[in-house]
């Protein structure tokens, strides 16, 4: 770490997106996107349930509608219902989460981070996050949780971020966020943040290391990419 220096001496916080990296939820979404768009009359498949990644519940509603060719059908109250309505069946389907459901690695990962005495943030779109990490008894591990409904834009803007090291106490060039989602790490990077993705490098090309899943992750391997996107930028 020598040659850098002010404020980019030192990684103190990371910054995790929760569905894909801490647990993969995407199925239940899945299920319940799928679900109500058949109520809808419009077909959600796995291939356009992949454009709903990291993007907020009514943003996900806005595009199937879109898709279904219903955007001007709903008032802005039917839309909310409408998620409303999606997320309380989803709320179902997880309740049979457990600590087994936690992916690979990031208990390990989430042990070192605390043993370093680094912060540990969940910057999520999801506003069940807190629940789920119930779910999963990892709440303790974490220093705080973004709410998604106190930054003005969702991702891929960088404002979650930024509020995410906020929460750390930390500027943003001494984060590293980690997401499997390419509006994700765009909003990482948007934020000026080193970024670790998990999932295809091909797809996820704008982050600084792209590993293939989340047992790949470690301190170690944070503090690296961390050092070298720093020392580059």
């Amino acid at each position: 770490m020598s040659g850098t220096k002010g404020e980019k001496e030192m990684l103190k916080a990371v910054l995790f997106d929760l569905d894909g990296v801490i647990t993969d939820t995407a199925k239940f979404h899945f299920l319940a996107w799928r679900d109500l768009g058949a109520e809808l009359g419009v077909t959600v498949d796995e291939a356009f349930n992949e454009e709903l990644k990291g993007v907020s519940r009514i943003d996900s509603l806005e595009r199937i509608l879109a898709f279904g060719g219903l955007a001007d059908k709903y008032s802005t109250a039917e839309k909310e219902a409408l998620c409303t309505k999606k997320n309380d069946h989803y709320l179902e389907l997880i309740q049979e989460m457990t600590p087994a459901d936690i992916l690979p690695g990031i208990l390990p990962l989430l042990e070192e981070l605390r043993e370093a005495g680094l912060k540990a943030i969940v910057t999520s779109a999801s506003k069940n996050a807190p629940g789920i990490l119930e779910l999963l008894q990892v709440k303790d591990y974490f220093d705080g949780i973004v709410d998604p409904a106190s930054v003005a834009a969702g991702k891929p803007a960088p404002d979650i971020f930024l509020a995410g090291a906020e929460l750390a106490g930390a500027k943003p060039a001494e984060c590293i966020g980690v997401e499997d989602a390419a509006s994700g790490v765009e909003a990482i990077k948007a934020a000026h943040i080193p970024a670790i993705a998990i999932g295809d490098a091909e797809v996820l090309a704008q982050a600084d290391r792209v590993l293939a899943d989340t047992s790949d992750l470690s301190l170690a391997v944070l503090r690296d990419t961390w050092e070298k996107a720093t020392a580059n930028g």
